[in-house]
């Protein structure tokens, strides 16, 4: 794929561009096998989910850098300026159409972005999400309030220009620090929820909840672990890490308990809000049902490792099937012990992070690892998405 950014030496995010997409694939299945190999001898590989090459990116976390009058959105260039990239191709058609409109209505408000190396400035990104139907979220990253206003006035005529835009707020990060995005969240629309369908379920998206980067291949993981929890028909699943409900709305069926546990509050209310519209339309599913709280605690509960509790909704059981999707440093090793000492038959585990996911499997060499896939989600890098079915011998 040709970027005209990369060609002028301005971005360099996309490390794969000048290799042909197939091969990207190839060679990420390969250092996939290589890397689980040891600890998951005679896994079977089942052919990697491929994604559309541009256009795929649901999510544009632009950085804002130049003047109120000329604002940039893309990255920070080498000396801490903003090098504009809103024309950049990966992003999905109606994230990038709306992209330019905003930094429009950013110069028209006059809002003053964030000045890195001199530490100065309110406007520090924009942070937009789009739907597979077209709707949107915008969220405003300040560091005070002080132009809050200004943005609170100029809605109005923002959302005529963007039909789509249906959910919209201002972060506030007040801290000079690395991190995207800060603790207290403003409401700018009536509405706080995105709502992403994926065929037969709707997933509701927070400000700051946790989605999938690709809904294409976000879909197709989901699915894989349907597939995967029909295969070996648990009558109860424990989704760890659970986000907005994903792999714990998809895995549901007639007869079959689910529950999901996920830190984030709005994602587990947005998580119950998608359980009830899912089991309304299908009442012959199994409850769904979702906790607020940290899925390592909840999975070690107050059960012994040789006694697990009678009730299924306390905390400390492990079902027939566990689902965990953890962040990149993989599973706390509390877990993965309480895992290999439980009576749990099936875990599904899905990871961005092959050293992280190998360690994990090592440490658990009673659920043999039977089946994985790769999954690309993030096209021209090195990045890939890859989840594994375990099973008890």
């Amino acid at each position: 794929m040709r970027c005209d950014y990369a060609e002028a030496g301005v971005c360099r995010s996309c490390t794969r561009l000048s290799v042909a997409y197939p091969e990207q694939v190839a060679t990420k299945a390969a250092r996939a096998r290589e890397a689980l190999s040891p600890a998951a001898p005679g896994l079977g590989w089942l052919d990697p989910v491929t994604s559309a090459e541009r256009g795929f990116r649901n999510k544009a976390k632009l950085v804002v850098g130049g003047s109120p009058s000329a604002p940039t959105l893309g990255i920070l260039g080498p000396d801490g300026h903003g090098v504009d990239l809103r024309a950049c191709a990966l992003h999905e058609p109606a994230v990038a159409a709306a992209i330019p409109v905003v930094a429009d209505a950013i110069a028209g408000w006059r809002l003053l972005p964030y000045d890195v190396p001199r530490r100065r400035g309110e406007l520090k990104h924009v942070l937009l999400t789009g739907t597979p139907d077209g709707a949107l979220m915008l969220r405003f990253v300040l560091r005070g309030t002080h132009q809050l206003a200004r943005i609170r006035e100029g809605l109005p005529r923002l959302r005529a220009a963007l039909p789509g835009l249906a959910v919209v707020s201002v972060n506030l990060q007040p801290e000079h620090k690395a991190v995207l995005e800060g603790p207290t969240e403003i409401p700018l629309t009536e509405s706080q929820t995105l709502r992403m369908p994926l065929g037969e379920v709707t997933l509701r998206l927070r400000p700051g909840s946790f989605f999938q980067t690709n809904t294409a291949v976000a879909h197709a993981l989901y699915q894989q672990a349907r597939a995967w929890a029909d295969l070996v028909e648990p009558a109860s699943i424990l989704d760890l890490y659970c986000g907005a409900g994903g792999f714990a709305l998809f895995t549901a069926g007639p007869g079959r308990e689910v529950r999901g546990v996920e830190l984030s509050t709005e994602a587990v209310d947005g998580a119950r809000a998608s359980a009830g519209e899912l089991c309304a339309r299908h009442p012959e599913l199994g409850p769904v049902e979702f906790t607020a709280g940290d899925a390592t605690a909840y999975a070690l509960g107050s059960a012994t490792a040789d006694r697990e509790p009678a009730d299924h909704t306390a905390a400390g059981y492990l079902p027939d099937l566990v689902v965990v999707n953890p962040p990149r440093r993989g599973l706390d090793a509390a877990l993965t012990d309480r895992l290999e000492r439980s009576a749990v038959r099936h875990v599904v585990y899905s990871s961005c992070h092959l050293d992280t996911l190998a360690r994990d499997l090592a440490r658990m060499p009673s659920l043999r690892a039977r089946e994985a896939r790769v999954f690309d989600m993030f096209p021209q890098t090195d990045h890939l998405e890859v989840m594994v079915l375990l099973s008890r011998d």
